[in-house]
């Protein structure tokens, strides 16, 4: 699968019903480790020690800025991470919306195969409901909130986050390459 098929999988809106999906909001919350904003789920890339995938997704951005990859994976947290990118985002790679579903599939798997137990866990605890990221403002990685208990979005994150579960089911983390 090319780069925009992967975008055009997951171009759909869906709606959820809450009570039947396994749904983050917040980090401290049941699921809330699944988000990217977790921390607790340092990461090491080629020697580099960063300490969220937020950090890890957002220094993807800008593969040919060493310097503002740098200061975004030096944040403590990955909303701070997440802040420093923006003002460079007029300089994102080249593709980067092509690109940018692939590079956090690799994001999630580099977490998961860097914690297994933790991470795996987690995600396999959600069982067979849909994983949804309930968004105050994104529709395209999570679903907005239309009531109590319906939300609405193309829940990228959640979908690629039922993907690697569902991977992990099937084959654990043996297999994974990233």
């Amino acid at each position: 699968m090319d780069q925009s098929d992967t975008a055009r999988q997951h171009d759909d809106t869906r709606m959820y019903r809450r009570g039947e999906a396994a749904v983050f909001h917040k980090t401290a919350e049941q699921f809330g480790g699944l988000s990217n904003m977790a921390g607790g789920f340092p990461l090491s890339v080629a020697g580099v020690r960063i300490l969220t995938s937020e950090a890890l997704y957002q220094a993807c951005r800008f593969p040919s800025l060493p310097e503002v990859q740098r200061l975004i994976i030096s944040q403590a947290s990955p909303v701070s991470a997440k802040m420093k990118s923006k003002p460079y985002r007029a300089q994102t790679r080249p593709g980067w919306d092509g690109e940018r579903v692939a590079i956090m599939r690799w994001c999630l798997r580099v977490k998961l195969v860097q914690h297994p137990k933790r991470f795996g866990d987690l995600l396999l605890s959600t069982g067979e409901l849909p994983i949804v990221e309930q968004s105050r403002r994104d529709p395209f990685w999570g679903a907005k909130v239309v009531d109590d208990a319906t939300l609405i979005g193309q829940n990228v994150l959640g979908r690629l986050l039922s993907e690697l579960r569902d991977e992990l089911r099937k084959g654990g983390v043996e297999g994974f390459e990233w």
